[in-house]
């Protein structure tokens, strides 16, 4: 069997650095490997439109910036296929198929749409497109046929509900689908990054992210303002570790050679911990650390980026062709699933039947 990835990223915005480490880095690395025979990265703008139907020309510019975003952190298009979502009409048709083998109920009970849900205060009314994405989620795993799915920690519902749709495709209509496997991120801190304001989930709209082109003053002046332990009173305090998102964003980011360039009085993050921990660090003094781990680790990203951006033809040329090949697969697929539903009518078999 074809090893197959697919993932990716709805276009609200530029990503950022929780965008990095749950997958995008992730992806590179598996980029690199060898070990897969085809890379789809979806830029998922059909399911940004769930939420933003009345302003398309903000998704639409969004587009670009996901895709330099892509480009910049090391998606290289001669390994992976970079695709716009809305350019594969065949994912639609089969969302429309698999629609019937999931209930409202099902729906109603995945963690990550009621989370999304909650966050977006659609109580009162949930667009139907917004509350039917994870199976147009599942019709774009299956459709690339996708046998690892890499992506963070609060997308493992959404990938459940997309196997147990493959499950029961195959169980009415027989062995058709492909059933994927999760990838996550195996840095335990990098499962879900949480804001600089403390808050569990980094996220665009609530205004606590780092993105990855950000300029070095705004890094610094965004990682200085982070929440740390609010009873870190004074230097010589005890401090804690757990749970504290200047350590937390340390335990993703930052190396052994961060430590002998950047802050040689201390072996490693268990050294630095520990002197936090019994008191006499002060929080300053780990977040100038923090700063400059993330200015080494975004320095390359946002240089990348630059150069892409004087480039942007070929940035564009890029997604077309990426996005007519990803069809041809789809389009196998989807005929694959018509038969095995019966309903490829005038097909040469169909007819002879």
């Amino acid at each position: 069997m074809k090893q197959v990835i697919l993932t990716g990223d709805r276009p609200t915005g530029r990503l950022h650095v929780g965008h990095y480490v749950g997958s995008l880095k992730e992806r590179v690395a598996l980029q690199n490997t060898g070990l897969y025979d085809e890379i789809y990265i979806m830029i998922a703008d059909a399911q940004a439109l769930t939420d933003n139907a009345e302003h398309p020309e903000k998704v639409r510019q969004n587009i670009l910036q996901v895709a330099l975003d892509y480009l910049a952190c090391g998606i290289d298009p001669s390994k992976s296929t970079i695709l716009i979502q809305s350019m594969i009409p065949e994912l639609t048709e089969l969302t429309f198929y698999y629609m019937n083998l999931v209930t409202v109920s099902r729906l109603q009970r995945n963690p990550t749409v009621k989370a999304e849900i909650q966050m977006r205060r659609f109580e009162a009314s949930i667009p139907v497109g917004f509350f039917c994405y994870p199976i147009s989620q599942a019709a774009d795993i299956t459709a690339f046929r996708a046998t690892a799915v890499p992506v963070g920690e609060d997308q493992m519902p959404m990938l459940e509900q997309c196997r147990e749709i493959v499950h029961k495709f195959n169980m009415t209509y027989g062995e058709t689908l492909t059933d994927p496997q999760i990838v996550l991120p195996q840095n335990q801190a990098c499962l879900r990054l949480p804001g600089i304001d403390g808050k569990a989930k980094m996220s665009k709209s609530l205004g606590n992210c780092i993105y990855l082109s950000d300029e070095p003053d705004v890094i610094k002046s965004k990682v200085m303002s982070m929440f740390t332990d609010p009873n870190h009173l004074r230097v010589e305090d005890p401090g804690k570790v757990e749970g504290n998102p200047v350590f937390i964003y340390l335990d993703a980011f930052c190396r052994p050679e961060h430590f002998a360039a950047f802050l040689p009085e201390y072996e490693n993050l268990d050294a630095l911990k520990a002197h936090y921990s019994r008191g006499g660090l002060g929080d300053v003094k780990v977040k100038r650390f923090l700063n400059e781990v993330l200015q080494a680790e975004l320095q390359p990203i946002r240089e990348r980026r630059k150069e892409w951006e004087q480039r942007l033809p070929d940035v564009y040329e890029i997604l077309k062709a990426g996005s007519m090949a990803a069809r041809q697969t789809a389009a196998k697929t989807l005929r694959d699933v018509r038969h095995a539903m019966q309903i490829d009518y005038f097909s040469d078999e169909m007819v002879n039947r």
